[in-house]
């Protein structure tokens, strides 16, 4: 959920409230009852709850994953067919 900054612009209260994206705009001020309380431009502000993503998929080392193992040699064609003791007697 979204944390908004206010002010007011007749006391010069200023509050964060926590609301929903769909909550109408708060404009009557909680300290004076003017209607002059404003939502500020500030950086987005979010408030994270649960055992979401962000508990959750970041947790290890910190590092790189680890690398998967070489593959193995691939043998030389002849060897499936039988033929590697005279291959190798060359």
């Amino acid at each position: 959920m979204p944390i908004y900054a206010y002010r007011c612009d007749s006391c010069g209260f200023e509050k964060d409230h926590l609301q929903k994206l769909n909550d109408a705009v708060l404009s009557a001020c909680p300290e004076c009852s003017a209607e002059s309380y404003v939502k500020q431009l500030t950086a987005a502000g979010i408030q994270l709850k649960g055992s979401g993503w962000y508990a959750t998929d970041f947790k290890g080392n910190g590092g790189k994953p680890e690398a998967k193992p070489a593959k193995p040699a691939t043998p030389p064609p002849c060897a499936a067919s039988g033929c590697a003791a005279a291959c190798m007697d060359g």
